[in-house]
């Protein structure tokens, strides 16, 4: 299966509803063309606006009450470009289970 915003094949068995949204902890460097509300937003130790977190680490974006992004029509570039059931998709899932099973917190950047 092939994911029309990134055009990569996908895994059609990966499902978001059961994931622990570890994507969501990921960094996002926000593009000039991105349309991201003031309130969201940050600036990196590098000076790079990114999406803001939450006090978890979290993306500052997510709903914490239904779980899911509240700006998803609007979502930052890079968002629209991490396809679930892709590469990078797989590679962050399995980085994390790999460091759960070793009882390795998970490091944000």
């Amino acid at each position: 299966m092939i994911d029309p915003m990134s055009g990569e094949a996908v895994d059609p068995r990966v499902d978001c509803t059961r994931c622990e949204a570890v994507c969501c902890r990921l960094t996002v460097v926000l593009m000039p063309d991105d349309h991201v509300p003031d309130h969201l937003t940050a600036r990196s130790e590098h000076g790079l606006e990114v999406m803001a977190r939450d006090e978890d680490g979290w993306c500052a974006a997510i709903d914490p009450l239904h779980l899911h992004c509240s700006i998803y029509a609007q979502r930052p570039t890079i968002c629209r470009m991490f396809a679930m059931g892709g590469s990078q998709c797989l590679e962050v899932r399995e980085t994390y289970r790999d460091q759960r099973l070793r009882g390795i917190p998970i490091v944000l950047e």
